[in-house]
């Protein structure tokens, strides 16, 4: 008997960012703005490596800003670092990347899939930030704060 294929675990938020587009394209594919607003509130963001092309390469990390209140890292015991491309980048309308997590946690293991959607509203661009095939170890919940917070950051960052 054959088994069913697992469910995806995947989130999706969205927010309306009163900024054009191209100014929010441009905030993804420049490694100093995506460190000033990717990062959540209690954590400062590091960029190693940043390549934004088709098939460029990135690598990142995240540390708490104070490790003894916070939750233990995926890399370390204050950090998360991962690494991941650009599978697909197209112009003031979609960013993909796979994503990888530094982990010796098998619970942390596997490729993600982060995918950026803009489009035109009345009121400005809406952001919509969609994880696919989420590691086990991260919960959904965790993930969708996270993206919400990314966004949040972005608008107070760019408009």
């Amino acid at each position: 008997m054959t088994e069913p294929p697992a469910r995806t675990r995947s989130t999706r938020v969205s927010r309306i960012i009163k900024a054009p587009r191209e100014a929010i394209y441009r905030a993804f594919l420049e490694p100093e703005a995506v460190a000033a607003w990717l990062r959540p509130p209690d954590m400062l963001a590091r960029v190693h490596e940043f390549d934004p092309r088709e098939g460029g390469r990135f690598r990142m990390s995240l540390s708490y800003k104070n490790p003894a209140a916070s939750p233990r890292g995926k890399t370390s015991e204050d950090t998360d670092t991962y690494q991941g491309r650009f599978a697909q980048l197209v112009p003031y309308e979609k960013i993909v990347e796979l994503i990888e997590f530094e982990s010796r946690d098998a619970a942390f293991a596997g490729e993600m899939k982060f995918t950026a959607l803009l489009a035109d509203t009345g009121e400005g661009t809406e952001v919509s930030l969609i994880c696919e095939d989420i590691p086990p170890g991260i919960s959904l919940e965790d993930n969708e704060l996270g993206s919400s917070l990314s966004l949040q950051n972005l608008a107070a960052f760019i408009e």
